[in-house]
């Protein structure tokens, strides 16, 4: 009997594993543990990626006016929802699932194929450089969404207004010039009292 319990003892002994004595401390600063962003830092993240695509002319007017249209609502949903005092932990989820959903439209409108036309002239090299505004202030956050989306609606209106005329007759007009230039002028000073309005993100 003695020689069976000593047989075992040897056994596992021999197929258990020494633990360690104390493992060793590490050494230096522990590395930073990351915090998962908050809603309102995904928001400025978001229109940070937003004003991008609009400044580099990944985005259309058209696509940025759309998300910009559902960055809006996703901030009015949340406002109505913390309106009681009581932002609950589903109401938090809900936006945030909200939010992912719109990153990847972000993503995938960067993207795509669809981007702003070439500057090939004055009037193309104009459109370009008041998407370049709008972006700034979207990115800046002297826009909100609902501004910006209003925004690239009117200049992805405007941009349908200058491809129809040029598509008309291959070359324009000086009225029909005459007639864009306005308008963009009209644009201009849109963009310079949205950015200098009272309203910022």
């Amino acid at each position: 009997m003695k020689l069976r319990m000593f047989a075992i003892a040897l056994a596992l002994a021999l197929f258990v594993p020494a633990l360690p004595a104390q493992e060793a401390a590490p050494q230096g600063p522990m590395p930073p543990v990351k915090k998962p962003l908050t809603i309102q830092q995904r928001k400025q993240l978001q229109q940070q990626r937003i004003g991008q695509g609009v400044e580099n002319g990944s985005l259309t007017a058209g696509e940025a006016s759309r998300l910009e249209r559902q960055e809006a609502g996703i901030n009015r949903q949340e406002r109505r929802m913390k309106a009681d005092g009581n932002f609950t932990p589903a109401e938090r989820a809900r936006i945030q699932r909200e939010q992912n959903g719109l990153s990847r439209e972000i993503y995938r409108d960067k993207h795509n194929a669809r981007v702003q036309p070439p500057v090939t002239g004055k009037i193309t090299a104009r459109d370009r450089a008041q998407q370049e505004r709008i972006g700034q202030g979207i990115k800046s956050g002297s826009l909100t969404a609902g501004e910006a989306a209003r925004l690239e609606k009117q200049e992805s209106n405007l941009n349908r207004r200058e491809a129809r005329m040029a598509a008309s007759g291959g070359k324009l007009t000086q009225g029909e010039k005459n007639a864009i230039n306005r308008q963009q002028n009209n644009m201009s000073r849109k963009i310079y009292r949205q950015k200098h309005d009272a309203q910022h993100r």
